[in-house]
Parts: structure tokens; sequence; C-alpha cells
């Protein structure tokens, strides 16, 4: 089982329009995929459950220049890069300080 390989990804969240590929891929993986939908009833704009703080997440990572280009060869590195850039948010919230960043240039 691959997904022994990757412990940081256990269950993973998905659109209904990618459901079929995505749950076949995380099903060679050994991931659980849980596919998130829209209320059919509902008209209009609404905030899916869980899919904002993906996206939320992302925008807190464009942040970091490195991130916001696929510059990493490989995935373990881009793994690290995110952790770098996790750790870097955290620890400005902690300390309350603003570190510079790409934009601030």
């Amino acid at each position: 089982m691959r997904g022994a390989s990757y412990p940081a990804s256990s269950t993973t969240r998905t659109s209904g329009c990618y459901r079929t590929k995505v749950i076949d891929h995380g099903a060679r993986l050994g991931i659980d995929v849980e596919v998130t939908h829209r209320d059919p009833a509902q008209k209009g704009f609404k905030v899916i459950p869980r899919r904002w703080v993906v996206e939320r997440t992302f925008g807190w990572l464009m942040h970091h220049r490195r991130l916001a280009r696929d510059y990493e060869a490989h995935p373990h590195r881009s793994e690290a890069m995110i952790k770098v850039a996790m750790i870097d948010l955290i620890s400005r919230r902690l300390t309350r300080e603003s570190t510079p960043n790409w934009r601030d240039a």
C-alpha cells in the first residue's frame, strides 16, 4: 500500500466535478477521498464547507515567492518549502511581527 508512504495525506477533499479521476488516483495511493457537493436547492453563491480552508491556505502560501511558481523539481522539496512557509506564518502570528516577503520589496 503506497498510502503508508504519504502519512501527511490520509484524507483529501475534492470538488464533485473531479470525483472519478481523483477517487481512482486516491485509491491507488491508499488515500481516502471525500467529495464535497453543493446543495442543489441553493441559489446563488454559497461557501461550500471546508473548501474555503483550502482556498485560504493557498492564498497564504502565495505570499511566499518561491511557492508562487513551480520551481521545485521533486515533490519532497515542494513539501519542504510549504512547511517552511507555514512555519513562517505561524511564527509571525505567535510573535506578532511582520517578516518581509516579496510583496514588501
